[in-house]
């Protein structure tokens, strides 16, 4: 069967024919407000760089703009401004709000969707819905300053702005006519009910790299062609490049330099500035702009009136060289084309899937694909500071990340939230290459093996977490998210790539020994991880001592690390095929998991082990100073992350490794003592091997809560608190410390980490995911010996493996249209719910409303929520209705 024409792409692509990833959606939409652009004394990033600045001040590491485009290094840069002849400023950059404006922490006051984008950017399209009416940016950040964190976030929606459909629908569309040759479409219609005016300024810039050099350095520029029909840009890094204009819109010219003047009353380096074209439309001041047409940034201005529901088109293409590219009727076929393309590739993955599924798993790609950021971060240079600037303060050799001088990040990488979160997060990035494994294996291997490599890794082998906190503890998935990439890959092609999985656990070996030479502070295989990213889940925070030294003790510390061993046990295993030496590496790694299993299941310092058999479930434990100890007993998803390490073995499989057998053997002669809670480790089924933390007794009574509507059940996934804890609040005191931790469904209400994310209720898909590869896994191990109550008390007896299709079908359901015509993830908003030019447009939130299924949190976390698209997929395999 003949290939599609993305796939031939892709191929070209892997095989470095053709450098289909040479441009694409890589332009941040936010680099204000970031640890990197963030020179002051007292690390407070949104302050140093607040969003004012933005328009005014030369970024020093990256660039930001609307759903535009750059080249792989971020040199030279694509999107567009606009001005609906209202607001005070243009609008260059979607708008937000900073951590301490947000009552409930940082949060984006606009609205732009992903619609459609491809493995190698030859077709990608965004929108961005514009008001017609003054942009309420006073407004936005007075109201939700005045809230308390037990109020829910004003958004723009809530102003009104949108009310009778006054606002403007901007597609931004690109398709490529070849690697280095992009043509550009800009569709503008007025929803309104009256004619509307609008000020379009499509943009090229250079990110400005010449400033902080003393050294001669080769300023790249921009002029206008000698027709006055378009631009040429030329750098040292990329050469020449054109963008042509339809049409003969007015050209204007500035430089991308920080207006010193506007921000510090300070004189300007040159007449141009940055934020020169505000000056120019919004107020007129011709002088701003320069009139021998030459700069670092220049844009082409069109004005036109649209009537109600007009739609306005606008044309350009930027190429490589010096020369015009054509913008006549092949134009608009080549979009054509690329869109025809871009479905046939979709439909070729999934064949048949069903409508909704379809928009949902594109929507999800989209997002993801959307969500490749070009990102520079060295920090040595960050903290030493540019010799052509004032010298950093001293406070900074004692601030965040002074640890990490060698980290040298300058690559396109997924970001977790292409606005809230604008730069990696070590686990979230886990989920993220996972997730791209579904629609681009190349790309996810690259995206695993990134923070693993020797600019990112430290000398001692820890990975970085993410810009604020480098040195914080993230749960080590690495493991996990290298076999399930291998996996999905040989899944959907047959083949293996088994020289990317032997390089991943070469790398992965040396984090291993990072983990469990220094988490493991007590030496009993317990692990106090710390952070591990589950933010304000605990009672109190995990990531320091209690004022009396008192330390946590934790469950899903300690089930991260059994899963990264059953991961590694995993893949050496694979290995193994084709090089018998890794069965011997298997065995070190069954011999860890087999002392983790037993010191979570069994009594430990103090006289308590993890395992609490009256309440039948996994609790974080308090350890005195004096060798007390104290269950935290708090019934989340902590307590459900042992679940995580399991692996269950074919007949085949099983019989390939008598070095395993043996491990067992061994253990129960000379330990006996740490087999008394492992029995299971030991017994087969039909030949099948199951390794897992949770013994199958223990996994019946977890399913009991994990299942019951009243506790974490929701009609839309797993919780990750308990329902119980809404009427009846946990309290726990220590010494003259008492907290109390409650069940709240949707926003934090309270301050832990900046209060922009919330574990006390919420589902979220991450763990879902997780929970229900889990129980696919026992599911295959168990078949139908094993079935439970679904829901808990229903009467309903299902095996494992159906259980989870149910909570697949769940979870896909927050974003498909129910029996009420509504979507879940769009809450209570009726615009969003109902007008056609709403409804059918998806966000991918970071975490949803434990009751109703509502968005919350960062709206384009297509990081790691693109993990939908995996269910979709495996839903429409096993012809799952929905």
């Amino acid at each position: 069967m003949p290939k599609d024409k993305e796939s031939l792409r892709i191929e070209a692509r892997d095989a470095n024919k053709e450098d289909w990833h040479l441009w694409g959606p890589y332009l941040s939409d936010r680099q204000w407000g970031t640890v990197r652009e963030d020179y002051s004394a007292d690390g407070d990033a949104w302050t140093s760089f607040p969003f004012d600045h933005a328009r005014s001040r030369a970024y020093r590491w990256g660039e930001d703009g609307l759903l535009g485009i750059s080249d792989k290094k971020g040199l030279l840069c694509f999107a567009a401004a606009l001005w609906n002849g209202k607001d005070p400023i243009l609008k260059e950059r979607a708008f937000g709000l900073s951590n301490p404006q947000g009552n409930h922490g940082e949060d984006i006051k606009d609205y732009f969707y992903h619609l459609d984008n491809n493995p190698t950017h030859s077709f990608m399209r965004g929108l961005y819905k514009y008001p017609q009416a003054e942009f309420p940016y006073s407004q936005l950040i007075e109201e939700n300053a005045r809230r308390s964190r037990l109020e829910p976030e004003y958004e723009l929606v809530d102003t009104g702005i949108f009310n009778d459909s006054r606002y403007f629908d901007v597609f931004f569309e690109y398709a490529k006519a070849a690697p280095d040759d992009m043509a550009i479409r800009l569709r503008i219609i007025n929803r309104g009910p009256e004619a509307a005016p609008l000020t379009v300024l499509p943009t090229l810039w250079f990110r400005n790299t010449w400033t902080w050099e003393v050294a001669p350095v080769s300023k790249p520029e921009i002029r206008l062609l000698p027709d006055g029909q378009g631009l040429s840009a030329h750098s040292a890094e990329l050469g020449d490049y054109s963008l042509q204009a339809e049409g003969r819109p007015e050209w204007i010219f500035t430089e991308n330099e920080t207006n010193d003047r506007r921000l510090y009353n300070a004189p300007n380096r040159t007449p141009f500035v940055k934020d020169a074209f505000h000056d120019y439309v919004v107020n007129g001041a011709t002088g701003a702009v320069n009139p021998a047409r030459i700069g670092t940034k220049a844009a082409a201005v069109y004005q036109h009136t649209l009537a109600p529901g007009e739609e306005w088109v606008i044309r350009l293409r930027l190429g490589v060289g010096s020369q015009e590219k054509p913008i006549d009727p092949s134009f608009d076929t080549l979009f054509a084309d690329r869109e025809k393309e871009n479905m046939e590739h979709f439909d070729a993955s999934v064949p048949g899937i069903s409508e909704e599924l379809s928009l949902v798993m594109r929507s999800a790609i989209a997002g993801l694909l959307w969500g490749k950021k070009f990102y520079s971060y060295h920090l040595n240079r960050w903290l030493t500071g540019d010799s052509t600037m004032p010298k950093p303060p001293a406070e900074r050799w004692k601030g965040r990340n002074v640890f990490w001088q060698e980290l040298y990040a300058n690559d396109v990488i997924s970001m977790p939230d292409c606005w809230e979160y604008p730069y990696f997060c070590a686990w979230d990035l886990m989920f993220q290459s996972v997730a791209f494994a579904v629609t681009d294996p190349a790309t996810a291997k690259r995206q695993n093996m990134l923070l693993q490599g020797e600019r990112y890794t430290s000398p001692s082998a820890q990975q970085p977490a993410y810009e604020w906190a480098l040195s914080d503890a993230n749960p080590p998935i690495g493991g996990w998210a290298a076999w399930r990439i291998y996996s999905i890959e040989r899944g959907m092609t047959g083949k293996g790539d088994t020289a990317y999985l032997k390089k991943a656990f070469n790398k992965l070996l040396l984090n291993y020994g990072w983990w469990a030479n220094r988490v493991d502070q007590t030496g009993d295989n317990v692990f106090e991880g710390g952070f591990l990213g589950l933010d304000n889940i605990g009672v109190f925070d995990r990531r320091y001592p209690l004022p009396d030294g008192s330390r946590i003790a934790q469950s899903d510390g300690t089930a991260w690390m059994a899963q990264f061993c059953l991961s590694m046990l995993k893949i050496a295993i694979e290995l193994a095929e084709e090089e018998p030496e890794f069965e011997d590496i298997a065995d070190k790694f069954l011999n860890d998991f087999i002392y983790l299993a037993a010191a979570i299941n069994s009594t430990g310092t103090g006289g308590l082990a993890l395992w609490d058999d009256e309440d039948g479930f996994y609790y974080d434990v308090l350890r005195r100073p004096d060798g007390s100890s104290a269950y935290l007993k708090t019934r989340s998803v902590a307590g459900l992350t042992p679940l995580f390490a399991v692996e269950s073995f074919d007949p085949a499989t099983v019989l390939k490794l008598p070095v395993l057998r043996k491990r067992y053997q061994w253990f129960e002669k000379n330990r006996p003592h740490l087999m008394e809670k492992l029995q299971h480790i030991k017994q087969d089924v039909d030949g099948r091997k199951l390794i897992s933390l949770v013994p199958p007794e223990h996994l019946r009574r977890i399913c009991e809560r994990l299942f019951d509507e009243s506790e974490f059940l929701s009609p839309h996934g797993i919780r990750a608190l308990s329902k119980i804890y809404e009427e009846h609040p946990y309290t726990f005191t220590e010494g003259e410390k008492t907290e109390t931790l409650s069940y709240s469904p949707a926003d934090s209400p309270v301050a832990m980490f900046g209060g922009n994310s919330n574990w006390r209720g919420p589902v979220w898909m991450p763990m879902n995911y997780l929970i229900i590869e889990s129980l696919q896994k026992f599911g295959f191990y168990f078949g139908d010996t094993f079935k439970v109550e679904f829901p808990t008390g229903s009467g309903v007896e299902m095996n494992l493996w159906q259980v989870s299709l149910e909570l697949e079908k769940r979870l896909v359901g927050i974003f498909t249209r129910g029996e009420d015509g509504r979507r879940p993830f769009n809450g209570s908003v009726e615009l969003f719910q109902k007008d056609p030019h709403w409804r059918d447009l998806l966000l991918f939130n970071e975490y949803f409303n434990g009751d109703n299924g509502a968005g919350v949190g960062a709206s384009h976390q297509t990081g790691w929520t693109a993990l939908v698209s995996k269910m979709c997929r495996q839903l429409h395999t096993f012809q799952a209705n929905i």
